[in-house]
């Protein structure tokens, strides 16, 4: 985890994520638990990720829901030539509409310091910009 600390009734630390060059769906909910065990209590947490070319998704993963989200972002917003915002590699400029559709950031609620997230729900960071390899994640306990 990076620098964190506590900002009035708000325990908050940022983690670097690897995303690497291709277009991913990241499981962070392993990471955000580990947080959000250590500052205990209820509250509600918000998960911000601060680049304008990635977003934050609460999905199933592992059963191909990531891999159906990717797929279906690729024909929603293909890599061509067609965006205005064409620096970078081909259709880069797609990654600069996604997060309209896949927003950067999402909130969770806390419960006796555990996730309140459903059976199948994972807080996922979503990547389609091959040219950063290498997200920062803000994650904010507000306690409640």
């Amino acid at each position: 985890m990076g620098a964190g600390g506590r900002l009035g009734g708000v325990e908050t630390t940022t983690i670097e994520v690897r995303s690497g060059t291709a277009e991913v769906v990241v499981d962070l909910t392993r990471r955000v638990a580990e947080f959000v065990d250590a500052c205990g209590g209820d509250g509600l947490l918000h998960v911000f990720v601060p680049h304008a070319t990635a977003g934050l998704a609460i999905l199933e993963t592992g059963s191909g829901s990531d891999d159906d989200l990717l797929a279906a972002l690729r024909e929603l917003l293909p890599a061509d030539d067609r965006w205005r915002h064409a620096h970078g590699s081909p259709g880069h400029g797609r990654s600069h509409v996604m997060p309209a559709l896949i927003p950067p950031y999402c909130t969770v609620p806390v419960l006796d310091g555990r996730l309140a997230l459903g059976t199948w729900q994972s807080i996922c960071l979503v990547d389609l910009n091959v040219d950063n390899p290498v997200r920062s994640v803000r994650l904010s306990l507000l306690r409640g």
